[in-house]
């Protein structure tokens, strides 16, 4: 069995890999693969509209939220925000919270002027901050509310921030319960915990749009994917068929409560573990670690490799620790099992056994 603790694209649930392999020779008994269907097709614009729907259903969401499912991933809406939000002499409030902050950080400066409302870069952003300075003026308050690489995790949402709320979920959408309504922008990239790469999903309350004067490029504009839901061009079909799949697959689970437990159960078996094993080091404020991605590094670090290996031996895939700051790194999201946790916990047991 291998297991899969890569940080994405990452672990999907088995049913959704068997359907959408034979969605891929033969699409709902069509004779077609899902890859070569049209697009503007009723059957395609089935799966659009379902996933879209699903989506919905799970977070709760009111009539003015709009659901769109785009290209570019998270990446593109660092800049597309701003360009359909940060009006000319407006104020954007960002927190910085790691390297994912940092980059949307980057491109809204590009189209205005931005104030950090919290930081914990002196602390090598190994916590979330708790204190928070919003400008009351500010155009919104932007989150990245799970940090892949620094390992942490917003727990207490700012929802009472007094601006609109915007929130980059790549790497925790539909984890948990939250009131998905009261931020007025949602955005995740689909390959953590929604399915396969090549798709972002926007979650977007309508009222935010139409405030800025600068000129939107036709295919950056919200109110045209709205619009046209979802199809102003050709949708990166696959993709959404998949994610539509992992959605459903959720639903089936028991909705967002079921799958919270169940990565409740998973973050607390390896931090338990973690904590009661001193030759491996946690580096995150415990009251900020992710629930999906738990970082780690060894209290000798000359251990590092043979641990690698022994994780290699074993096949657990993706715990090498991000390139940009070492150690280990393993990703729980979703679809990845109670037993993959508890192999690598009775592995890390072993490992410490014999080097104690």
């Amino acid at each position: 069995m291998v297991h899969n603790f890569n940080a994405g694209p990452s672990v999907l649930p088995k049913e959704v890999f068997e359907e959408a392999s034979q969605s891929i020779l033969n699409f709902n008994n069509s004779g077609l693969s899902i890859l070569e269907i049209g697009h503007r097709t009723p059957p395609f614009e089935n799966v659009m509209n379902e996933a879209r729907e699903l989506v919905k259903e799970l977070m709760n969401l009111d009539n003015d939220h709009e659901v769109l499912f785009l290209h570019g991933g998270a990446t593109t809406q660092f800049m597309q925000i701003p360009m359909n939000l940060l009006t000319e002499n407006g104020i954007a409030a960002y927190t910085e919270t790691g390297t994912w902050a940092g980059k949307a950080i980057k491109e809204a400066k590009l189209f205005g002027h931005v104030e950090i409302a919290g930081s914990s870069k002196e602390d090598n952003y190994t916590s979330i901050p708790n204190k928070l300075s919003v400008i009351p003026t500010a155009v919104y308050l932007h989150i990245t509310s799970n940090e892949t690489i620094a390992g942490t995790q917003w727990h207490n949402i700012p929802y009472d921030c007094g601006v609109p709320l915007i929130a980059d979920m790549s790497s925790d959408i539909l984890s948990r319960r939250l009131d998905f309504n009261k931020f007025d922008l949602i955005y995740a990239g689909a390959q953590k915990n929604m399915g396969a790469a090549g798709v972002n999903l926007v979650v977007i309350n309508k009222n935010i749009l139409g405030k800025v004067e600068r000129a939107i490029p036709s295919m950056l504009d919200y109110r045209n994917h709205i619009k046209e839901e979802s199809m102003l061009n050709t949708p990166p079909v696959f993709a959404v068929y998949v994610a539509m799949l992992t959605l459903r697959w959720l639903k089936k689970m028991g909705g967002l409560a079921k799958i919270e437990q169940l990565n409740e159960e998973k973050a607390s078996l390896f931090y338990s573990t973690l904590d009661s094993l001193p030759i491996f080091k946690g580096p995150v404020a415990k009251e900020d670690r992710s629930k999906m991605n738990a970082v780690f590094v060894m209290d000798n670090p000359e251990l590092e490799k043979e641990f690698l290996e022994s994780c290699k031996k074993e096949n657990m895939i993706g715990v090498k620790g991000h390139r940009s700051v070492g150690g280990f790194r393993v990703s729980m999201y979703n679809a990845l099992t109670v037993e993959s946790v508890k192999a690598i916990t009775d592995l890390m047991k072993h490992f410490a056994q014999t080097k104690s």
